[in-house]
């Protein structure tokens, strides 16, 4: 059949069996290949332009997954960066925009007075859904491309990326917990989370914040101050030596000390609380992550939840004597909203294991968050986390590590994590630790495995 013949070109206009038959073909078109219907039956040089934008559009896409399939961790950091995100919205946008032109012009094309009665809303009505559906999901995706950059800038910032030390990337993660009854703010949750950078084997190191003379790496500012351990130049008076003190000191009486720290993304506090880290753990420590309480509670919510199952019943508030408690957390398996969930991880009195039982809540608490919360959960409640997550986290991961983690933490969820706690049942006395012995006990369990030697 030649062109000139074609029935989607020159149809028969007084068969309106025919131009019924040839409308549904030319919104069918317009959905499955854009441009399509302008080369047929329009004007081909919109129709060559619609075709090219669909056929850029799916090599794009089928490079994607053929990247994702291969080198997931490449997709990753090529969408997980501010730029790209709005190169990607500028182009979704246009998509959508074009998808609504050429739907337009293919009901012009349609001729629906010429189409039978009955077909004439059917056959309108199908193409406005469809190009509502593909227009805008193209228009959301945009918005969402711009406000996953909005949320990026806001958190993670621009800068050089640091190599793994000996295989590993070692992270410090701080519970702060700023209020009106207390000067400054103490972190009063510290992990090293220490990740093998090829396998995303996961240790957590809880570090006490009861820890007492805690020794700094030889470059540290704190340990020309303090070479002995914090507060070791006059004894240890209340508080003064204890590790979660670091912050508030370092913050408020001396942020000289680290003069470049809010240039790079950080706080003089928070650096001083690495170097402790790093002083007790013997591990380099290349990124911080900081997480208010407070928000924590909201991005709990914005998530769904979280599943627990509580060894003993937990007090929500209250003193030491379990006096001015709000409520309870009963024991059993508990799904915990933000509110609840907080209070699992801050309780600190009224029950027997106090402090360091704690601690191993929050460490439960973790890897609850760790397992539960999946790419699919967090997308599809992105603007809630998006808003819970700028004013909950302050970090130095830039944006260019963010798809490298990603990729890493998909291996983590896979694995069991090793949980190291320095706490009086492994031999660790806060009051006088012995930082030799610390390490000793770090030192296995961030090992790389070796194999047994055969039998012979």
């Amino acid at each position: 059949m030649t062109l000139a013949a074609s029935p989607i070109r020159y149809p028969d206009v007084a068969s309106r069996t025919v131009m019924t038959r040839r409308a549904w073909w030319l919104v069918v078109l317009n959905f499955l290949i854009p441009g399509a219907p302008q080369v047929l039956a329009g004007s081909r040089k919109l129709g060559r332009f619609g075709l090219g934008a669909t056929l850029t559009l799916w090599s794009l896409a089928i490079i994607a997954f053929v990247v994702w399939l291969l080198w997931p961790a490449t997709l990753y950091t090529v969408f997980s960066t501010s730029i790209t995100l709005w190169v990607v919205a500028a182009v979704l946008a246009f998509y959508a925009v074009l998808w609504v032109i050429l739907t337009f012009d293919t009901l012009r094309l349609v001729r629906l007075v010429k189409t039978a009665p009955s077909a004439r809303a059917w056959v309108a009505a199908v193409s406005v859904l469809l190009m509502a559906g593909v227009s805008g999901t193209a228009a959301y995706g945009a918005y969402f491309a711009t406000t996953t950059s909005g949320f990026l800038a806001s958190v993670f910032p621009t800068g050089p990326s640091e190599p793994p030390v000996d295989g590993r990337y070692n992270i410090l993660l701080l519970g702060g917990d700023s209020g009106p009854d207390r000067e400054g703010m103490r972190p009063d949750s510290m992990t090293v989370v220490s990740i093998d950078a090829e396998t995303g084997q996961a240790v957590t190191i809880g570090l006490p914040r009861d820890l007492e003379y805690v020794p700094f790496p030889d470059d540290s500012p704190l340990a020309a101050v303090y070479p002995e351990g914090y507060g070791a130049i006059d004894g240890c008076e209340v508080d003064v030596c204890q590790l979660n003190s670091i912050y508030t000191e370092v913050e408020l009486k001396s942020p000289e000390m680290y003069p470049n720290a809010v240039a790079e993304g950080s706080e003089p506090g928070i650096e001083g609380v690495r170097d402790a880290a790093e002083g007790i753990t013997g591990l380099e420590i290349q990124y911080y992550a900081l997480i208010d309480m407070q928000g924590f509670q909201q991005l709990i919510d914005a998530l769904g939840g979280v599943d627990i199952n509580v060894d003993v019943r937990i007090p929500i508030g209250g003193d030491e004597n379990n006096e001015g408690v709000d409520g309870w957390i009963e024991p059993g398996q508990q799904h915990l909203d933000g509110y609840h969930a907080l209070w699992y991880g801050r309780a600190r009195y009224g029950t027997a294991g106090g402090d360091y039982e704690r601690m191993a809540r929050q460490r439960v608490l973790q890897e609850a968050v760790l397992h539960q919360f999946t790419p699919t959960n967090v997308l599809s409640k992105f603007q809630e986390v998006a808003a819970a997550g700028a004013d909950t986290v302050k970090t130095d991961i830039p944006q260019s590590m963010l798809g490298y983690f990603v990729n890493l933490s998909m291996k983590t969820k896979e694995l069991p994590v090793t949980t190291v706690e320095l706490v009086p049942e492994n031999g660790v006395d806060p009051t006088e630790p012995d930082y030799e012995y610390i390490r000793s006990l770090i030192a296995p369990a961030i090992a790389p495995a070796t194999e047994e030697p055969a039998e012979e």
